[in-house]
């Protein structure tokens, strides 16, 4: 809350935009009213789009406020491409998807009009994740590999690889496995000085792992995308993914594997360790391995509420 309120009184709108993507979940609803008011109010002021379109997404999504005829009128009235472009990323975010397509093909008009290719690029980029959304593979990747074509033209080789990515992950969403895995194989080379790109491909790979219930081996990938993610926004992507995979097996009575692979989180993650300590304690209890005493001896020593009620809800699975 501390951050949030900091970048707000410094108008630092881009860090705010980060601040809330990643920390929109510790929020109670109050503090989350007064943020999103308060971030309102700059958005104005600083006309950072992606910010608004955060702000009005998180009002309707967490609070039931619906702001989204405001953005429309601002996108009227400004007929700038950064608000349309974002207020078209908002009908995508609440599934109005034909509206983030309509709008999305007459910015593509626009652009391709004044050649702006960056901007053409993100368009393509951005279709092409609503037609994987709709579950229309094939014209996703064509709009990928358009994508891909504009900014491998514009010498942007970073953004190149991201969409390589993200075609992998569409791959494996058809049910080519052995192609998606090659296909960030190939990728991997690329991008060993890249922290932010590793811990996506390794994300990639958790979720094939876990598609095939190889939760040792999706584990293990979790803990190659944390510690590549650890000084990079991907860290809270990376950890959440971790959950999903501990609940799973929690669901499952997976418990051995579980507290069997905990110690590779400790000895990579000390300031995370009582956490770590506590998801092995509870797998151990489920077992039958420990009594419910050492369980709590483990959790008291856990002091950041967010991960305390992360233990709890892994705790709660069963099927």
């Amino acid at each position: 809350m501390e951050e949030l309120l900091k970048a707000i009184q410094e108008k630092d709108c881009k860090r705010l935009a980060s601040l809330l993507y990643y920390k929109v979940d510790e929020l109670s609803e109050e503090d989350l009213k007064e943020v999103l008011e308060r971030a309102e109010k700059l958005v104005l002021e600083c006309k950072d789009y992606e910010l608004y379109k955060l702000v009005v997404y998180y009002f309707l999504e967490f609070l039931n406020i619906d702001k989204i005829e405001e953005f429309e009128k601002l996108a009227e009235k400004e007929d700038s491409f950064e608000v349309k472009y974002h207020l078209a990323d908002l009908y995508y975010l609440i599934g109005e998807l034909e509206k983030a397509l309509d709008l999305y093909r007459g910015l593509l008009e626009e652009e391709t009009e004044k050649g702006n290719l960056e901007n053409i690029a993100k368009i393509y980029y951005n279709m092409g994740l609503i037609h994987e959304e709709l579950l229309e593979y094939e014209k996703a990747l064509e709009l990928m590999n358009k994508a891909e074509k504009v900014l491998d033209d514009l010498g942007k080789e970073e953004d190149v690889v991201q969409i390589g990515i993200h075609k992998a992950y569409i791959t494996f969403e058809m049910g080519e496995l052995s192609k998606a895995k090659a296909q960030l194989a190939r990728i991997l080379p690329q991008v060993l000085d890249n922290n932010r790109l590793r811990a996506q491909i390794h994300l990639v790979f958790e979720e094939i792992f876990e598609d095939k219930d190889n939760y040792e081996a999706a584990l293990h990938e979790c803990l190659y995308a944390m510690l590549h993610a650890r000084d990079t926004e991907y860290f809270d992507v990376a950890f959440d993914s971790l959950i999903d995979v501990l609940w799973q097996m929690m669901m499952e009575d997976q418990f051995e594997t579980v507290y069997n692979n905990m110690d590779m989180f400790t000895n990579v993650f000390e300031d995370m360790r009582e956490f770590f300590e506590g998801v092995k304690a509870v797998a151990l209890y489920k077992d039958g391995k420990i009594g419910r005493e050492e369980v709590s001896e483990y959790i008291t020593k856990i002091d950041d509420r967010r991960l305390l009620d992360l233990l709890e809800f892994l705790s709660e699975a069963e099927l």
